[in-house]
């Protein structure tokens, strides 16, 4: 019996060190790794700004578990790349494990400092990720667009503190601070010969214009923005653009690139007129992905019109609203106010308004959406101010979205509340007859509503895609009055003399 069991013991013993060497024994690779990707493109990036991380996999096909001698950049410590390799960060990896019909994950990123490399605006960065050497070598290649740019950035002082901008106080006394920086006097002319890339607010002073030159492209850190200060004016001169690539059009956007950021709104924060500035001026612009696209409190109108002015622009992909009047006179004409997470235009607590030819439409996905597209009141919610509606002038616009009704008016009954829809497209679906007997949606009255259209689709071409040309059987089409009509639309189509059509754009034929 003795003997039996010592016989089995040393069975045991050697089907156990039998077993602990398959499991460490490794075999040199032998340059039959596959990968899910030849060629990582990391999309392109800013000059010092890092890229997203890219991913592919490593697959050890063979039913043999192999260690790969060296995984490496070729630039090696030197290069600009990043790696991890199966959750290791590095960028020289030796004797790599990998078990048979198993697979690893490696990480790629990059920060680049363009100044290193060229005086270009722009170039190839280029690297490999070699695996294994000699005849059985295998790679990886690396590939990344670095664009030079120009940053404005809060400093800091000698304590590292950063700088900041002084809003207000409350009233205790305590100071209310954004982090941000006024532009100096030689930063106050934004040109199209590079991007620029903002970090904090950047400040208009006082008494002073921040002019944006056509083509200019401007991109904003999280949490960022303009702010223009009490008697300082913006003016955003975009041009028509003769191409599909806008080359003449003003671009605001985040400072991501790449294209999984292309539609992620709130990356921003906004462009905030404040109480007291002046002759303000937006032409051919696209505001795209902010928290507010525009923010403007408590202006009132010149000798020369409204305080603000927006011409052949577009307000996209806004987190909470595109366009905010607070009190502020507003005049917009051949303009685009697209998806917002709330209200997509919001005139509230008064002010002056008039919209020609214009688009307000939601048909934001990003959260439910409770708010309709166009919110105009004369009160702040939740408080007991009030200021009059001097007037709320919509014409030949078109009032839309994916929600029943998509027009709200808030009427104290105390301040005045003047407005006025003509030619335009409205959808107000009131299904449970909720308004019913409140004036300001009697659309039977025609000083209030003249010549209006109602829930008729204008048939948008990809609301998506952000692309809002209307269909020509849509009901926008044919219902613009020519007399008040502009002459060309947001893309340079001349309007037709007789029944034109509501909204930014002229309609087309959009089954092809």
């Amino acid at each position: 019996m003795k003997h039996i069991i010592t016989v089995l013991i040393c069975i045991i013993a050697l089907v156990f060190i039998s077993s602990c060497r398959n499991d460490f024994e490794f075999s040199n690779s032998t340059g039959s790794l596959e990968f899910s990707q030849d060629t990582i493109y990391l999309d392109t990036v800013f000059s010092t700004i890092g890229s997203s991380t890219r991913t592919f996999k490593v697959y050890n096909r063979s039913s043999d578990d192999i260690v790969i001698p060296r995984v490496a950049l070729a630039q090696g410590t030197s290069s600009n790349y990043r790696l991890s390799v199966d959750g290791v960060p590095g960028q020289v990896f030796e004797n790599v494990e990998l078990l048979a019909k198993d697979s690893m994950f490696v990480f790629v990123e990059t920060t680049v400092d363009i100044m290193n490399f060229t005086s270009d605006t722009q170039f190839l960065y280029e690297d490999t990720i070699e695996f294994d050497s000699g005849a059985n070598l295998q790679t990886v290649e690396l590939v990344t667009l670095i664009q030079d740019a120009i940053f404005l950035f809060p400093e800091r002082d000698a304590q590292g503190i950063q700088e900041t901008i002084l809003l207000n106080t409350d009233p205790d006394g305590n100071e209310l601070r954004i982090s941000g920086f006024f532009l100096d006097d030689t930063e106050l002319n934004f040109t199209n010969e590079k991007p620029y890339v903002i970090y904090g607010f950047a400040g208009v002073p006082s008494n002073k214009t921040l002019t944006i030159d056509p083509g200019a492209r401007i991109h904003f850190h999280s949490q960022s923005g303009i702010i223009v200060a009490n008697n300082a004016t913006l003016k955003v001169n975009g041009a028509l653009s003769t191409t599909e690539d806008l080359e003449n059009e003003v671009i605001f956007e985040g400072d991501r690139l790449e294209p999984l950021f292309d539609d992620v709104a709130g990356q921003w924060a906004a462009i905030w007129l404040t109480d007291g500035s002046k002759d303000h001026e937006v032409n051919y612009a696209t505001i795209k992905n902010a928290s507010v696209g525009i923010i403007m409190y408590n202006n009132n109108p010149t000798s020369n019109g409204a305080t603000l002015k927006i011409n052949n622009s577009r307000i996209l992909n806004s987190s909470n609203s595109a366009l905010v009047g607070t009190t502020a006179s507003i005049e917009a004409t051949n303009s685009i106010f697209h998806n917002s997470g709330q209200s997509t235009v919001v005139g509230r607590f008064g002010g002056e308004y008039n919209f020609n030819n214009c688009t307000i439409s939601n048909y934001w996905n990003g959260s439910f959406r409770q708010d309709p597209t166009l919110l105009l009141t004369n009160v702040i919610s939740n408080t007991d101010l009030t200021a009059d509606l001097v007037a709320a002038n919509f014409t030949n616009c078109i009032i839309y979205g994916d929600r029943n009704i998509e027009l709200a008016l808030v009427d104290d009954g105390i301040s005045t509340f003047n407005f006025k829809f003509e030619n335009s497209l409205i959808r107000f679906n009131d299904f449970s007859n909720s308004f019913d007997g409140i004036p300001a949606y009697d659309f039977s009255n025609s000083s209030l509503y003249q010549d209006c259209v109602f829930n008729e689709n204008p048939l948008f071409e990809d609301v998506d895609a952000f692309k809002l040309r209307i269909d020509n059987t849509g009901g926008a089409n044919g219902i613009a009055n020519p007399a008040s009509d502009t002459a060309l639309d947001i893309s340079g189509i001349s309007r037709p003399a007789i029944a034109p059509d509501a909204g930014a754009f002229e309609s087309t034929d959009l089954s092809g």
